[in-house]
């Protein structure tokens, strides 16, 4: 009855937090002690619920229950799927107060803040470089690894970033995504149409 009177007589002495059963209390309180009774058998990891172990076995598992209506992508976690519809929705609840830009993730504007702030966490081991993100992180290392991970199908010539293999797709396709507005001539990359507008505006480039 205490869901419906919203009575919640059970109350952590730690941090004073109310509870509406015992069970909810007992639980709570393993978050103060540290204690994590609930122990995964495959990979050993201890949860201090069992609602939480229940949600990591999907990760061995591989059971995604929660599915997307809109597109029929499948989640292990009804989470997942909430953040994910916001793809499809365009909901953006999670606002810069310095700019007002908004994201769909609260992960983004956490990244994002760090432009305002200049705070940049993610250092590099062997060169002392700082980065704001991790992903831009994990770019640079490729500088000091020489790793080339992305191939191109047709020629097998490799690159350290997704974006320069998409540029050098462009010798095999021919795509010309950049147009001259003057003359209509188009080119594969910005670069090329750069030093094109000089025939027309007559700029040296020394």
């Amino acid at each position: 009855m205490r869901v419906h009177t919203g009575e919640t007589p059970f109350v952590c002495e730690l941090c004073g937090h109310k509870f509406s059963q015992k069970g909810y209390l007992n639980s709570h309180t393993r978050v103060h002690a540290g204690q994590k009774p609930f122990v995964c058998e495959d990979c050993g990891q201890r949860f201090s619920e069992k609602a939480n172990l229940n949600r990591h076995m999907s990760v061995h598992t591989g059971q995604k229950p929660f599915k997307c209506e809109n597109c029929g992508q499948r989640f292990s976690r009804s989470s997942s799927l909430n953040r994910h519809m916001r793809v499809h929705t365009g909901q953006k609840p999670f606002v810069c107060v310095d700019c007002g830009q908004r994201f769909s993730r609260r992960s983004n504007l956490n990244s994002h803040m760090r432009v305002h702030t200049g705070q940049k966490p993610f250092v590099c081991g062997d060169c002392g470089q700082r980065f704001r993100q991790k992903a831009y992180l994990n770019l640079h290392m490729r500088v000091h690894t020489g790793q080339k991970p992305f191939v191109c199908e047709d020629c097998g010539q490799r690159f350290k970033q997704k974006a320069h293999l998409n540029w050098h797709m462009r010798v095999h396709t021919g795509q010309k995504p950049f147009v001259c507005e003057d003359c209509g001539q188009r080119f594969s990359w910005k670069s090329s149409l750069n030093r094109h507008m000089r025939v027309h505006t007559g700029q040296k480039p020394f």
